[in-house]
Parts: structure tokens; sequence; C-alpha cells
């Protein structure tokens, strides 16, 4: 089935963003997560604040409702009898000092967010107190995957407020690897061989091979899969040239197909400030003086100083668990059939979580060392 137009802006969404955190080693970021921090962000934003926000996750073909109506739809699993029960937790919630007049608008607008909600921290009285609230919020929802999102230094006494999403996701193989089958192997690294264990399995899997690339989807339970990008020669060589519309393509192609899958054990866990990579894809005016959060207070002070985020990711023979987080900080400024097809994923690759129905990706990972 082709990709919908809210699905290619978050698959180009998320391409954009993974360009712009990733270094040349491993990366692991949630789209997810960042998608909706951000659009909370945008939800409180009026103007050229707002358009920024809303141009990088929407694009000019889908709208920040659109996007929004994606991650709900994607933050809802379906349990099947005879499956392992799927695990997955969301929240967005904007942490509040008492002191700042929040609009009744806002606060009901965040409603419509996954588990979304107010909540009140002593960001003036107390900012370490209100650090620690956010961090033991945070650890609660990621099951202490990511247990100090906020480390110290970043609430001082001018943080107002803080927009946080939080997500947890375990979920089981469809077709779980045998443990017995897991092997040493060598993985291809830039710099050398590297021995790893290394999962095996005969299975029927999606599959496709387009532009460059073999794509392997291993179905989860909850309808979650977790989809491997091989590219057919250096990762580097072709992961700039990966696209919304290359991915989508492939992924639309997948059928069917006896895959003989050599896969790495893969455990990642990573932090990634995002300021400078939003500054860079075009995200500048709600981190200066010129900043309008009208719609989440009337004082027009406030801006959005830095925005944090930490995603955690680990597949093994029975399934997966992965975790994020994304805090956008606030403060107030003065104004200014046939055989089996082998796939050795034995050489650096691309990973995407996603949610199989709505097309959200959970987690985009690019693993050179696992």
């Amino acid at each position: 089935m082709p990709a919908s137009a809210p699905e290619l802006a978050h698959l180009r969404f998320a391409l954009a963003m993974h360009r712009a955190v990733a270094g040349e080693a491993d990366t692991c970021f949630s789209p997810y997560s960042t998608a909706s921090a951000l659009g909370l962000a945008a939800t409180a934003a009026r103007g050229d604040t707002a358009s920024e926000l809303t141009t990088l996750l929407a694009g000019a073909d889908s709208g920040l409702a659109d996007q929004a109506d994606l991650l709900r739809k994607a933050a809802v699993l379906e349990a099947r009898a005879g499956q392992d029960e799927p695990l997955l937790a969301v929240a967005n919630t904007l942490w509040a000092w008492e002191g700042l007049p929040v609009e009744p608008g806002f606060a009901e607008a965040i409603v419509d967010w996954p588990s979304g909600g107010v909540s009140q921290a002593p960001f003036a009285e107390d900012p370490e107190g209100a650090r620690t609230a956010i961090n033991r919020d945070v650890a609660d929802i990621t099951r202490e995957l990511i247990p100090e999102l906020l480390p110290p230094g970043t609430v001082g006494d001018d943080t107002v407020a803080c927009l946080v999403n939080a997500l947890y996701l375990r979920v089981g193989w469809v077709h779980p690897f045998a443990p017995a089958d897991t092997v040493d192997a060598d993985f291809h690294t830039p710099g050398g061989a590297l021995p790893v264990r290394m999962m095996r399995q005969t299975e029927r899997l999606g599959y496709a091979e387009h532009g460059g690339w073999q794509l392997v989807s291993l179905p989860a339970v909850g309808g979650v899969e977790a989809v491997v990008l091989l590219p057919d020669r250096r990762l580097a060589d072709l992961e700039s040239t990966l696209d919304e519309f290359t991915l989508a393509e492939l992924l639309a192609a997948r059928r069917d197909r006896l895959v003989r899958l050599s896969l790495p054990r893969v455990s990642l866990d990573v932090r990634s400030p995002l300021k400078a990579a939003l500054r860079a894809l075009g995200v500048r005016r709600m981190f200066t003086p010129g900043a309008d959060f009208g719609a989440l207070t009337d004082d027009p002070r406030l801006v959005i100083s830095d925005v944090l985020h930490q995603a955690v990711l680990r597949l093994d023979e029975s399934g997966l668990e992965g975790a994020a987080a994304t805090a956008a900080m606030m403060r107030l400024v003065s104004m200014p059939v046939g055989e089996p097809v082998t796939v050795e994923v034995n050489r650096p690759f691309l990973l995407l979580v996603r949610h199989g129905g709505s097309g959200a990706v959970y987690f985009l990972a690019r693993v050179v060392e696992p």
C-alpha cells in the first residue's frame, strides 16, 4: 500500500533528523519521541515560531493535526490471543512553574496528545527539585532505562517550564530466534572485522530490494516491526541518498519470502542534544527572544533554551526493548517463494522500529559497531 501524505512527512522528518544528529559511529534516536515533544512546542507556539516547527514535522502536504493523529494511532498496540502482551507506555507532559500563567486553551489541547497533561514543578524555588521530579517521572515511564534525562545544570533559576515526551516499548518477535542458533561471527566495520554474537533464523519474512538496499522486516507482537535496511555498498556512500520516497517504495515493495537471516544483537544507548540539529533544519525562532509561545502563556519572554534527547534500543533473540525521552527546556529571557534469499547483516546497517498500522517510526538507528 502506498504511503499516505502524513506517513511520507513523518519519514521525511525521521530521515532529516537522523542525518542532522548522526556522526560517524552508532546513532539512535526516536522520531516518535522527538516529533511528540516538537509537536507540543508547535501547539504552544504562534506565528513564525509555530510555522517553522510545523514545516519540519509536516512539510507542505500534511499538517500538525495529521501528525498528531499518526502519533496517537501508534500509541495503541493490538493484543492478540496466543501472543505475549506488548507493552507500550507514552507520556506527553508540560512541567510548569506555578508562577507561569498557562492558557486554558493549551491545557485543553495537550490532552489530545497521548497521555497528555500538565504538572507543576518548583523551578524557581528549587531548580534541583524540579530536575529530580522530571527525571523520576521519565525513569518510571521508561522502566529505568533512562534514569537521568536532565543532567545536572540543565535546570536553572530562570527555567520556568519543560515540555517532555517519554516512551517505552517492549515486544516479542512473532518468530523468535533460537538462542542455540546464535554463533560468534565477524561484523565488518569501517575499522575492520569485529567479533559479535550473530542471531540466525530461516523464516518467511517481508523482503524487498530497491535502490541499492535490501530490506528485511521482522514482525513483532502488537503490530510492531523491526525493519533492517542493508546497503549493497558502504553505508556511508548510500545513506545520504536515502529519502522518504525510496524508503516508502521499499516498505511498499515488501513481499513474504523465505529468508535465511543473520542479524547481530543490538544494544544502543545514545544521548543527542538537538538544538544545533534543529537550527540546521530551519527551526530557529523558538530559541530566540523573538519566540512566540502565546498559545501556552501570555508572558512574552518565554523561549526554548535547549532540546535534549536520549534513546535506548536493544534487540535480542526474544524481541526488542526501547526507551526514549525528549525535553524542550523553556526559560524566561529579557526582550531583545523459491530458494531462501540469504541476508547476512554483517556490516553497518540502518534499523527502524515502526508501528505497522500508522507508519510512525519509534526508533531509527545506525549500527556500525553492534
